[in-house]
């Protein structure tokens, strides 16, 4: 098979995933009720992507994709520490904040068994942060931004940023901000932040 022709099959087959996620929640959602929604076999899935937690794994992995490359491409340049979070800030929030992701985010509330959770945690947040956290070092060591722990500005930075909107989305109290209002509030969380740690 081209690559194209099974990148396009793999999108389908991750809508499919999705659908059947939203209809029966992650402990109800099988394999097989994924290759019938996506018109595959059941083999391919199995082949592809190895088990349920396998395929879930890939669309953490995916969902998370542009925010892990725009990160990864920036900390190799000599781009303003700063400069970058503006970059970021929008895109991690439209991506914490958007369908996908609030789908990954209630089915793990409802999965007893834990196990989308870790897999949410470790091929989201559990890679993101540090790479977060690797910008604020850089900008610490230019003078920018002064602060005691990166831990600390790493998890504060994302409280600015995402705050309660996410549990909000997964609850359904609150609505997708659009492209408008997550730059507005990127640029919000970036400008407290130097505030703060001045």
């Amino acid at each position: 098979m081209r690559e194209e022709t099974r990148q396009q099959r793999q999108e389908q087959i991750e809508q499919a995933a999705y659908a059947v996620l939203e209809e029966k929640g992650y402990g109800g959602t099988s394999m097989l009720a994924i290759a019938k929604r996506a018109r595959a076999s059941n083999e391919t899935l199995y082949n592809w992507y190895g088990d349920k937690q396998g395929l879930f794994r890939a669309l953490v992995t995916r969902n998370a994709a542009e925010v892990k490359e725009l990160l990864s491409a920036e900390l190799g340049s000599e781009r303003d520490p700063l400069e970058i979070l503006g970059l970021l800030g929008p895109k991690l929030l439209a991506l914490l904040t958007g369908a996908r992701a609030i789908a990954l985010n209630r089915a793990a509330a409802a999965d007893t068994s834990g196990e989308l959770g870790v897999a949410i945690s470790r091929n989201g947040r559990e890679t993101v942060l540090p790479m977060i956290a690797a910008v604020l070092e850089k900008a610490k060591a230019r003078g920018q931004i002064h602060f005691e722990t990166t831990e600390e500005a790493t998890e504060l930075y994302l409280n600015l940023l995402v705050g309660d909107l996410q549990i909000r989305r997964a609850i359904g109290r609150a609505p997708v901000p659009n492209a408008a209002d997550c730059i507005a509030r990127a640029e919000r969380a970036l400008d407290l932040l130097r505030r703060i740690f001045i």
